[in-house]
């Protein structure tokens, strides 16, 4: 990291500004060369976290009137000098002042170089770092708050505490090894497998907690289901707040999945409308039938419309009864009924929801019922410490089956060099999600989903 990087911090296209980022061992310098401060007195006291009003020149040229943001080491985002070079947003001005940087020694960053630095530099953890992309990229408020927290540290000292349990445990294991007759605390079985067990409870509790976190970073992949003319795409549209599904009362207007995204309650869903469930003899339509069928298999929750005032058919009945654990009934077209009877008749088991699309009905009983789902009836705060990445879901599930391997070994009688082996495999999974055990490789692939300037 002894070069100096530059990249445009902000989008590309017109905007009201444009920010330039430099950071490294020259970037004090480069700025030095082309900046020139309009008040020179302040800027010669190198303040920190300053912005200073200037002209950005380069080979005797004024290329823009700027501030200048002075972040100096070690107190800067990536733990080297940076500065921050705020510019007028057109794209021909920014491109002019990235050049005069190059020009000057700095070379073009790599998406999520300044990342890398500040995760290497001892500024971010792993855990950190890639809360930053979840927060670039979020689409809800909850998903957003998510990742602020995880940003904060909060998941963070959650799996480091757990790391410093596993360590400890080892090390008491590594001492029996090597000094089995010597002065050092003895551990006995029993008292080993209740550390082993406490440290597994807690890797299950984090699991536990990462279905609703994943949920929260990507979406809830959701079907809308049922007949043709039942109120899918009207269910739709009402979601979205737009007209993105024709509406007739043609049957069978539908004929492919029409796939979107939309935030109900704080959870985003990906919504797929599908066609109508029916029997046809147009081959069009049969395949869009097939479609919505494949569509149930890999679904994470599924709307199922039917219409208040008429009896399920034996397709809605299969539905209920084969994905019964991901099902949320709307008995649309309440509007319709001259009492509640069907309604109290169907409602045996599952979630089943009165709804008027016309009326705007029934959406709220829909938003909470998706809400304690998604959070199994619990008072989640966005702040809780909640796994959401899938690399890091992945480690930890590496551990929580080392752990679980421990202590079968430990309840088997095993040797405790043996032992070891199962608590080593713990700690270097655990070890991976905060970056205290990563190989450069991964550390590449990670930054690389960056965006250039972060």
């Amino acid at each position: 990291m002894d070069d100096t990087i530059v990249a445009m911090a902000t989008a590309k296209g017109e905007a009201g500004i444009h920010i330039i980022r430099l950071s490294g061992l020259k970037a004090g310098t480069i700025i030095e060369d082309c900046f020139k401060p309009q008040n020179k007195e302040r800027w010669l006291t190198r303040e920190n976290y300053t912005l200073n009003l200037g002209v950005f020149h380069d080979e005797g040229k004024v290329l823009d009137q700027v501030l200048v943001g002075r972040m100096l080491t070690p107190y800067s985002y990536t733990g080297e000098d940076v500065f921050e070079i705020n510019c007028h947003g057109g794209p021909f001005v920014a491109q002019r002042i990235l050049q005069a940087c190059i020009r000057h020694g700095a070379n073009l960053a790599e998406p999520g170089e300044f990342s890398k630095r500040a995760f290497l530099n001892g500024k971010l953890d792993l855990v950190q770092a890639e809360a930053v992309i979840d927060l670039i990229s979020s689409r809800t408020e909850t998903s957003a708050n998510l990742a602020l927290a995880q940003l904060g540290g909060g998941l963070s000292d959650t799996i480091i505490k757990l790391r410093e349990e596993i360590l400890e445990i080892l090390a008491f294991i590594e001492a029996s090894i090597d000094f089995p007759e010597d002065d050092v605390e003895n551990l006995d079985r029993e008292t080993l497998e209740s550390k082993i067990d406490k440290a597994f409870v807690d890797t299950k509790n984090l699991l536990d907690g990462s279905k609703t976190g994943k949920i929260l970073r990507e979406g809830l992949l959701t079907v809308i289901v049922g007949r043709p003319n039942v109120g899918k795409s009207s269910l739709l549209n009402s979601l979205l707040h737009e007209e993105r599904a024709i509406v007739t009362d043609i049957p069978g207007t539908t004929r492919d999945i029409i796939r979107e995204s939309v935030s109900v309650g704080g959870i985003l869903l990906q919504l797929m409308d599908t066609a109508g469930i029916c029997e046809t003899e147009d081959f069009v339509e049969r395949l869009g039938i097939e479609r919505t069928w494949n569509a149930l298999k890999t679904a994470e929750l599924i709307l199922l419309v039917v219409q208040a005032n008429i009896p399920l058919t034996e397709d809605e009945y299969h539905i209920l009864k084969t994905y019964a654990a991901k099902v949320i009934v709307i008995v649309n077209k309440i509007d319709l009924m001259d009492d509640d009877y069907h309604i109290e008749k169907l409602n045996q088991k599952g979630s089943w929801i009165p709804f008027s699309v016309i009326q705007h009905k029934g959406f709220q009983e829909l938003e909470v019922e998706i809400r304690n789902r998604v959070f199994q009836g619990e008072a989640v705060l966005e702040s809780d410490p909640l796994l959401s990445n899938v690399r890091q879901i992945s480690s930890l599930e590496h551990c929580y089956t080392a752990l679980s391997q421990a202590l079968l070994s430990i309840q088997n009688g095993l040797p405790w060099d043996i032992l070891s082996i199962d608590i080593r495999e713990a700690l270097q999974y655990v070890s991976e999600i905060t970056g205290h055990n990563v190989q450069e490789t991964l550390l590449d692939d990670i930054f690389s989903r960056f965006c250039i300037g972060k």
